[in-house]
């Protein structure tokens, strides 16, 4: 589908809509086309998807460094 700009401003959640369900939208300066509205990808993030896989994750890992750690990491010599 492709909208001028005025009908873009005019139905903007439409528009969105439409884009969220696959339909391609394209916003035209006069005969134009510009610009296209496409949705973007979403991602889903689960909390402790790697819950007792991922090893160094207990407490020691809140330790402070020691001095020759702390200095490697900051780049010191």
């Amino acid at each position: 589908m492709q909208v001028t700009i005025h009908a873009a401003k005019t139905n903007l959640s439409k528009l969105i809509d439409a884009a969220l369900s696959g339909e391609e939208v394209v916003i035209a300066k006069g005969h134009k086309p510009v610009v296209k509205i496409i949705p973007i990808a979403q991602s889903s993030f689960k909390i402790g998807l790697l819950k007792g896989q991922v090893a160094g994750n207990g407490p020691e890992f809140f330790e402070p460094m020691d001095e020759s750690d702390l200095a490697a990491w900051e780049g010191v010599e």
